[in-house]
């Protein structure tokens, strides 16, 4: 199992952030905003592979490239479409389907769901290309406790916040691993076998098992020979305000998060301008990240009223806060990173990290 990122766009430009994970079972693309530009930097078959989007919010900067994924995908049907977002998304997204002229979609047939996410609730909106798009269909509402997605070998979380409208802060999770511990098995002197799936998998099954005639006990072999590993973690989290409260709410929902992806608007001088605007400054970005023992920092989102320089010194004031603080490798801000610079580079998600010693 592997998760890997890729954040688009430039800085000072609007930024979206693609998720790849492969479970060994199923490869799966989710993708978070859609911003002016951020697709231009996709192949179309990639576009067109993408599993999920996902919204922040509505505003302009986050879904003006909409279009783009939009002409990529409007008659697929080889997989679903689904779009998720806070309340209103469908309302929003059935003017822009709607806003094309369509007279040669007879034949065609392509279902949208659309889920308008609310703190406790779910409500999902289906719209068919076959009728241009012309009918929200309700397709009901589900409960959720935080997580809204389950997919294979992985799990998406939401959680609402305020931007002066709800906006959503996204973790994306892969499950669990359990994995043999070959060395042990080996000084057990027991030797490997369709017996071992039962091991990792069957939890309801009777609590033994029979290897070459001697009958063993599941539940002591899992003791002794299955390593569990905790998935990595991506936490996705742009435009909204960053107060106490908020920083309390998401340091439990982000514990040990491996990489957090967190915009940078302000710098600290301009903590007024930030709050005003219900953004965050890059200290509070660190806090965050020192607070939730997070793996890394990653800053995007970076606002265009600073120049190079700024950027440059915005991010060593968010190292004196939280030294693993970076900005995407591929935009060449940091003059202490490596060559790789290249803009295809996709990075692997940060190891969880461990709770420091107190």
């Amino acid at each position: 199992m592997s998760m890997t990122f890729r954040i688009l766009g430039a800085a000072g430009r609007d930024n979206a952030l693609l998720v790849q994970i492969d479970s060994g079972q199923a490869f799966e693309r989710l993708l978070f905003d859609c911003g002016e530009g951020c697709l231009s930097e996709l192949p179309f078959r990639d576009i067109q592979a993408i599993d999920h989007l996902f919204f922040s919010h509505l505003h302009m900067d986050h879904v003006a490239g909409f279009d783009t994924f939009f002409r990529c995908t409007f008659n697929r049907n080889m997989r679903p479409n689904r779009v998720w977002g806070p309340p209103e998304t469908a309302r929003i997204l059935q003017h822009r389907f709607q806003g094309f002229l369509w007279n040669l979609h007879e034949d065609m047939s392509a279902t949208w769901l659309v889920h308008d996410i609310h703190p406790q609730l779910i409500h999902t909106t289906r719209m068919e290309l076959s009728d241009a798009f012309a009918v929200a269909h309700e397709e009901g509402t589900e409960l959720h406790e935080g997580t809204i997605l389950k997919g294979a070998g992985f799990a998406v979380d939401a959680f609402t916040m305020d931007h002066r409208t709800p906006t959503l802060a996204y973790v994306v999770r892969e499950k669990t691993r359990w994995n043999i511990d070959t060395f042990r098995l080996a000084s057990l002197g027991l030797q490997p076998g369709p017996w071992l799936k039962q091991l990792k998998e069957s939890t309801s099954s009777p609590d033994d098992v029979v290897i070459d005639g001697i009958r063993h006990s599941l539940t002591e072999l899992r003791k002794e020979v299955i390593v569990e590993t905790a998935g990595k973690s991506i936490a996705y989290l742009t435009d909204f305000l960053l107060d106490e409260q908020a920083t309390e709410r998401l340091c439990d929902a982000l514990r040990g998060c491996g990489t957090m992806i967190c915009e940078a608007q302000y710098r600290h001088r301009d903590l007024d301008l930030a709050r005003r605007h219900f953004h965050m400054t890059t200290v509070l970005s660190a806090t965050l990240a020192a607070r939730a023992q997070a793996g890394e920092l990653i800053l995007f989102h970076l606002s265009n009223r600073y120049d190079r320089s700024e950027w440059l010194e915005m991010l060593q004031e968010a190292r004196q806060v939280f030294p693993r603080t970076q900005y995407p490798p591929h935009w060449g801000l940091d003059p202490g990173a490596g060559a790789d610079t290249l803009p295809a580079r996709m990075q692997q998600a940060a190891p969880p990290e461990s709770p420091p010693d107190r």
